[in-house]
């Protein structure tokens, strides 16, 4: 019997499935070999020499508490630069999405053509414009900040269009219902077609935001004041002279950060998914006793 997932692809017969498994461990093999090599390197270059890895991983010296207070410093600036462009964007997004769908066809122009500017333009690029331009303008924010806002201005037109695909698809029965109800554009708008693109784009939408979160690190490329992590990371490599021991560590708590951001959407996904289940049980009942 075929496999659910086979769908959409023959099944491997006993040859397939036999060079599947020559294949996954003859490249497993090479990339054992390959990392051997790496660490036999690095061990050669003196990489794993204590003092390199001391400030980073000994709690007895002097240098342990400063370095992790540092990091610690620059992860919490890392998460509110995040948090705040995210919602941002979120939210900027959601309007742009909603305007785009609800203005006429010259209406949108002006914000079609927004759009496809911010999304031609390279991430670095967005945090260096909004960097120099904001100052000329009077703002006068810090390094953090701008790059925030960089991020906000780049991302909210990304998840701008997520919205608006999720909205688009959407079958429009749905909304003929909604208007046949008595139901006003922007009350279909709010009430049927934004929770069930939300719904049905949030694995996207969540991926822009583990997205928006690794280009914090960005800023420590075009902006000198900044004190989040990478940045924080660079001048502790500058002081100890061990840059691939402390980005080792920069690198693990940015991993661990975006799994812990990656397991609670998915426990988010799982729980509307509930939720939905239990809706359409509710209607299917409701429908029996009338």
């Amino acid at each position: 019997m075929s496999q659910p997932n086979a769908v959409l692809f023959d099944e491997l017969g006993p040859r397939g499935r036999r060079r599947v498994r020559v294949l996954t461990v003859a490249s497993a093999a090479v990339l054992a070999v390959v990392l051997v090599l790496a660490v036999v390197r690095l061990a050669q270059n003196g990489q794993f020499a204590y003092d390199l890895w001391a400030p980073l991983v000994d709690p007895t010296t002097d240098e342990f508490p400063l370095v992790w207070q540092r990091l610690g410093r620059g992860l919490l600036w890392t998460l509110a630069i995040a948090a705040v462009a995210m919602a941002g964007s979120l939210v900027i997004g959601v309007v742009i999405a909603v305007a785009r769908l609800s203005l006429g066809r010259y209406g949108r122009l002006p914000l079609v053509a927004v759009v496809e500017l911010f999304r031609g333009l390279p991430v670095v690029v967005t945090i260096l414009y909004v960097s120099i331009a904001l100052p000329i303008l009077g703002v006068d924010l810090s390094d953090n900040w701008f790059l925030a806002i960089g991020l906000v201005v780049y991302n909210c037109v990304v998840i701008s269009e997520i919205v608006r695909a999720g909205v688009l698809a959407v079958p429009h029965g749905q909304v003929e219902a909604g208007q046949a109800v008595g139901l006003r554009p922007s009350q279909v708008m709010r009430s049927i077609q934004l929770p069930q693109a939300f719904r049905s784009m949030l694995p996207a939408i969540i991926s822009q935001l583990v997205v928006i979160l690794k280009d914090t690190a960005l800023g420590a490329v075009v902006l000198n004041g900044v004190t989040e992590l990478t940045r924080q990371g660079q001048q502790l490599r500058n002081f100890f002279d061990n840059a691939l021991q402390t980005f080792f560590v920069v690198a693990v708590i940015y991993i661990v950060v975006n799994i812990l951001l990656g397991k609670a959407a998915e426990r988010l996904e799982r729980r509307l998914s509930r939720s939905r289940t239990a809706s359409a049980v509710a209607e299917e009942e409701e429908a029996v006793r009338v």
